[in-house]
């Protein structure tokens, strides 16, 4: 058979995203309506957090920081799909790789789902602002709820199959809106000051709120940088879509490396900007009464025009977490399949598209039982927690897959084109290390210490549930393998083929 021949039968993932389009795939991915809420309602989720919000969001920078350069640099030596399953299975072993990969997968998953869900209210508000009251009470029975979220997964998850250019002509514009959208509410925090805000609240709401005092104390400001660590996720997206890159080796790097900086960049400036025009005690005060947003906050102070915009934002905001986050987990599926840790049938690329679309479809079916478990259950911050402890482990995995490629792979290592001193490597390691064990542990003690009223709403006992299901999937695949006498130690230090 000719060279050609072969390449059509076994046709290859197409490098077609460029920079800007791995840059928007890591900005949407960790962009959602969450900003537009979490750094007002940690008021109520850490009390006594008060004017230290902004100090909590820089600290909570500090350990991205780290998982970025880490990725960043493996990246630039692996650049192939699935790169967080890939780095630490070539790093570490491949059990680790896939065990953490699988939850990550799992829980990543069902937040697309549970994304879906949530998008629905976003847009029934929307309509209810525009005085469009009939449609707006459409949106809140249950199964056109549900089926309109349905709709809206599928339709991403058909995006995502149709191709990378589909993927980047869809994507780059809805970050583009998304960014001015968000931009009214820096604008408009910046364009009042909090007298303005005061004496807006008295003659609008009637309404007073106390000018307490706070001090500052470490477990509440290390509790709440945990919880603002969640606005960071989402990056390692780039490097899941590494077998699609453009000039990959420099590319996905510098797209982790702007990621990080447009995002934070953003998230602070946001944030800063109410907190700029709204005391943050009156948000303190209500934030124990009532849920807040950005929108809310402001409003009392906008036209009902610009409020409605700013609430359009935030629903566009959760909508372009959709395209980006079906293709970071659906690379999972497919580099496992690969390795074939999971079945090889599900690494088989459409022809035309030169898209895994068994792992597409398998990844967007798992996302649909977040959409149902959602509405049936009544509970979405569940699949939340799960995928910020497994997203933690995994970051704490890939900057110790930084510090043993080295030891353990040293011909891999050799591609490193960032970080190549192995000093740099060891303090990036050492450093991510540290903060991410920290914020791991936060974050489980705080979950088992909640009180609630079954185990299984503790999202740690779920993801250890998951982890084990991991574990017997792997056992089976492995054992398969080594029954075919495959030569498992080849096999998983080098990489796939590009």
């Amino acid at each position: 058979m000719s060279k050609k021949g072969s390449q059509q039968s076994h046709p290859h993932l197409s490098r077609n995203l460029g920079l800007l389009g791995l840059m928007s795939t890591g900005v949407c991915s960790m962009i959602g309506a969450s900003i537009y809420v979490i750094p007002f309602m940690i008021q109520r989720n850490v009390p006594g957090i008060g004017p230290f919000v902004l100090p909590a969001f820089l600290f909570a920078a500090l350990p991205a920081l780290f998982a970025a350069m880490a990725y960043a640099t493996l990246a630039s030596a692996m650049p192939r799909a699935g790169g967080s399953y890939l780095y630490a299975s070539r790093a570490l072993h491949p059990y680790l790789g896939f065990i953490a990969s699988f939850s990550q997968w799992f829980g990543l998953s069902i937040v697309i789902g549970v994304i879906s869900y949530v998008l629905v209210p976003f847009i029934r508000d929307f309509f209810f602002g525009l005085g469009l009251e009939e449609l707006a009470n459409w949106l809140e029975i249950g199964w056109i709820r549900v089926s309109i979220s349905l709709m809206l997964l599928w339709t991403f998850g058909l995006i995502n199959i149709l191709g990378i250019k589909t993927y980047e002509k869809t994507l780059i514009p809805l970050m583009l809106l998304m960014f001015g959208l968000g931009g009214l509410v820096i604008i408009s925090g910046f364009s009042y000051s909090q007298d303005e805000f005061i004496a807006a609240l008295d003659t609008k709401a009637s309404m007073d709120f106390m000018e307490v005092e706070s001090s500052f104390e470490w477990k509440t400001f290390l509790a709440a940088a945990a919880l603002l660590f969640s606005s960071f996720i989402g990056f390692d997206a780039i490097a899941q879509a590494g077998g699609e890159a453009k000039n990959p080796s420099k590319n996905l790097p510098r797209a982790i490396g702007l990621a990080i900086l447009v995002v934070g960049g953003f998230y602070f400036t946001f944030t800063l900007a109410v907190y700029h025009t709204v005391p943050w005690q009156f948000v303190a005060q209500e934030a124990m009464k009532t849920d807040l947003t950005a929108a809310g906050l402001l409003s009392y102070l906008l036209p009902s025009w610009l409020g409605i915009l700013i609430l359009f934002g935030a629903a566009i905001a959760l909508l372009n977490d959709l395209p980006a986050m079906i293709l970071s987990v659906s690379r999972l599926v497919f580099s496992w399949a690969e390795d074939e840790i999971f079945p090889p049938a599900l690494a088989k690329i459409h022809p035309r598209y030169k898209t895994p679309v068994r792992a597409i479809l398998l990844s967007t079916g798992v996302a649909t039982i977040g959409i149902l478990g959602s509405h049936f259950a009544g509970d979405f911050f569940l699949g939340i927690d799960i995928m910020v402890t497994s997203m933690l482990v995994n970051f704490l995995l890939i900057c110790l897959s930084l510090f043993f490629l080295q030891r353990k792979n040293p011909k891999l290592a050799s591609g490193f084109h960032l970080l190549k001193s192995r000093m740099s490597q060891i303090l990036v390691a050492f450093g991510g290390s540290i903060l991410l064990s920290l914020f791991l542990f936060i974050h489980i003690t705080k979950d088992l210490s909640a009180d609630v009223s079954a185990w299984y709403f503790q999202s740690t006992w779920v993801w250890l549930l998951v982890m084990s299901l991991g574990s017997l999937i792997f056992a089976f695949r492995w054992n398969a393998l080594k029954s075919k006498s495959v030569d498992l130690k080849s096999r998983f230090s080098k990489l796939p083929e590009a």
